[in-house]
């Protein structure tokens, strides 16, 4: 049994408004937390790459020649 077959005699508002926000209301949850968790993920590989690129900074610009090598 295929969606098509399931969804056959629904009206459009059904099969358009009515089951799209069912499905929200149900894993609206599940959908809010895996969406935190790439954003809370961007940002901490974001806040790496910064802080990575600001001790090279500092290394390459107070080291000194004597450093290099």
């Amino acid at each position: 049994m295929s969606v098509q077959e399931i969804t056959r005699g629904l009206p459009w508002w059904a099969k358009w408004v009515v089951i799209p926000l069912l499905a929200v209301i149900v894993f609206g949850g599940l959908l809010l937390s895996v969406l935190s968790f790439l954003f809370a993920l961007v940002f901490k590989v974001l806040l790496f790459a910064v802080l990575v690129a600001g001790l090279v900074f500092l290394v390459r610009r107070f080291g000194g020649a004597g450093s290099k090598g």
